[in-house]
C-alpha cells in the first residue's frame, strides 16, 4: 500500500439521489417523504431562464420551511454554472439565507479545478461572514469533454481542499459535449457493442476512489423502462458507484435496492472476515472458504461491504 493515502473528508449514504426542480414548489412536500438519502433542489438545467431568480426564492424558502434533517434527508442544490449571470447570487443567497441547512452545493459542468476553486473561496468568506459552523460541502458534475479530461485533477485537488464530497457522471451533458450519436439519457445505444459510458464512469469512479471522494451515477431519462434503469444502476454499482440519481420518484426504490448489499452478501462477508480472523489466529495469511482461496485483499473487499450495508442500517433505523 503506498504512503500516499486520501481519507474521505465526509461519509454520507448516497444510495439514490432525487432531483427536484427549483421552480415547481408543489413537489418539495413530496421530495421530502419520498424515503430517499440524497435531495438536490435544481436551480440550474430543469429551470428555465424565466423562472430562474423565482425558483431560488422558491429554494430558499423550502430548505427553511421543511424539516430535511427530520425525515433522514441529506440536502444539496444544483446552482447555475460559473458561465451564467446567476451563479453568483445563487451562492450568496443560498449562504446568507439558509447557509445552516444546505449540506453539500453541486457545481455543474466543472471543467477544470479553478471552476471548484471559485466557489470553495465563496463559501470560505460567506461561512466567516455569516458564522456558521456547518462546513458546506461541494459536489461536482462531470459532465463535459474538458470535466472528463481533467477529472483526476479536479479530484485530487478538491479532495486537498478538504470541501470536495462527491463526482457525479452527468451522461447527458456528456454526450452532448462527446457530439455522442444518441439522444437517451443514460440508456444502451443499440449501435454501440456494450455500455458507450463505462469508460468515462470508470474513469470518474477511479479519479474518486483515489482521492477518497464519492461516485455517483448520473440520470436515466425513460421513467417508463424500471428495467433499464436497473440495468444502469447495477452497471454502476459493479464499477464502485456509491449511488445513481433519480429524475422521478418512481426511480428512488429501484436506486435504494440496487445500491443496498443484499442480506446473502452481507453475510458472506462477515463469514469471509471470521474465516480470516480464524487463520490470522493460527499464523496463516489466507484461508480457503467454500472452496474458494480467500486473502487480505478478500478481507478489504468484504470489509467495504459490511461497512456500506452498516452505514445504510444506521441511516435506516
Amino acid at each position: 500500500m503506498s504512503h500516499t493515502l486520501y481519507q474521505a473528508n465526509v461519509q454520507r449514504v448516497q444510495r439514490c439521489e432525487l432531483a427536484v426542480p427549483g421552480s415547481n414548489p408543489s413537489m418539495f412536500e413530496k421530495a421530502l417523504k419520498s424515503g430517499v438519502d440524497f435531495i438536490f433542489l435544481d436551480l440550474e438545467d430543469a429551470v428555465a431562464p424565466d423562472d430562474k431568480l423565482q425558483a431560488r426564492k422558491n429554494v430558499v424558502e423550502a430548505i427553511n420551511d421543511l424539516d430535511w434533517k427530520g425525515h433522514g434527508i441529506t440536502l444539496s442544490v444544483r446552482i447555475n454554472g460559473l458561465d451564467t449571470q446567476y451563479m453568483v447570487r445563487d451562492v450568496v443567497d443560498l449562504v446568507e439565507q439558509a447557509g445552516s441547512k444546505i449540506d453539500t452545493i453541486l457545481i455543474p459542468k466543472v471543467g477544470v479545478y479553478g471552476d471548484v476553486y471559485m466557489v470553495e473561496a465563496m463559501l470560505n468568506q460567506l461561512e466567516m461572514q455569516q458564522g456558521l459552523k456547518n462546513k458546506i460541502g461541494i459536489e461536482c458534475l462531470i459532465e463535459t469533454a474538458l470535466g472528463m479530461a481533467n477529472v483526476e485533477d479536479i479530484a485530487k485537488q478538491g479532495a486537498i481542499g478538504g470541501r470536495v464530497e462527491a463526482l457525479h457522471f452527468g451522461v447527458a451533458d456528456y454526450a452532448a459535449s462527446n457530439r455522442a450519436r444518441t439522444t437517451n439519457i443514460g440508456g444502451l445505444n443499440p449501435d454501440y457493442p456494450g455500455d458507450q459510458w463505462h469508460a468515462a464512469l470508470s474513469r470518474m469512479i477511479v479519479a474518486c476512489r483515489a482521492y477518497g471522494l464519492r461516485p455517483i451515477d448520473g440520470p436515466f431519462g425513460d421513467i417508463k423502462d424500471p428495467e433499464g434503469y436497473i440495468l444502469g444502476a447495477k452497471r454502476a454499482a459493479a464499477l464502485g458507484c456509491e449511488g445513481k440519481w433519480a429524475i422521478h420518484p418512481s426511480q428512488i426504490a429501484l436506486a435504494n435496492d440496487v445500491f443496498t448489499p443484499p442480506e446473502a452478501e452481507v453475510n458472506k462477508a462477515k463469514r469471509i472476515l471470521e474465516a480470516l480472523k480464524e487463520a490470522a489466529a493460527q499464523g496463516k495469511g489466507a484461508a480457503a472458504l467454500d472452496g474458494r482461496l480467500i486473502d487480505a485483499a478478500s478481507e478489504r473487499m468484504a470489509n467495504n461491504v459490511v461497512k456500506a450495508a452498516e452505514a445504510i442500517a444506521a441511516k435506516t433505523r
